[in-house]
């Protein structure tokens, strides 16, 4: 068996892809929440992509298809970013941090009034 350095088994590379991933996909979300606010056409083509795969998706209106944008963000974006990083060290707290800040700007456009002020002014 071939010994291995410590530094040679993991890298922090594929660890901050999915840090970052997350991140996009959720912002992903909050995008397009404000876009279907602001486009009536926007806001259908949500509900007509929910309606392609999800059962019962007219049920929930535009947010299945929201909810499919941010999921395929997140799996492509991870992807990319996993086969960028995949071989480097990464600084995890800058990837946490960056991430961090993605899911507050995800969130506050996911707010209301937010979604509401970002629409109408």
């Amino acid at each position: 068996m071939t010994k291995r350095s410590p530094t040679s088994l993991l890298t922090t590379g594929p660890a901050a892809a999915a840090l970052m991933a997350v991140g996009l996909g959720l912002l992903t979300l909050g995008l397009s929440q404000v876009l279907s606010e602001a486009s009536v056409s926007f806001k259908s083509m949500m509900q007509a992509l929910g309606n392609l795969w999800i059962p019962g998706a007219a049920d929930i209106g535009p947010y299945s298809g929201k909810e499919t944008v941010a999921l395929l963000t997140w799996l492509l974006s991870w992807a990319v970013l996993h086969v960028i990083l995949k071989k480097r060290e990464v600084n995890l707290v800058i990837a946490a941090t960056a991430t961090f800040i993605l899911i507050g700007l995800a969130t506050t456009m996911l707010w209301p009034p937010m979604t509401e002020l970002l629409v109408h002014h």
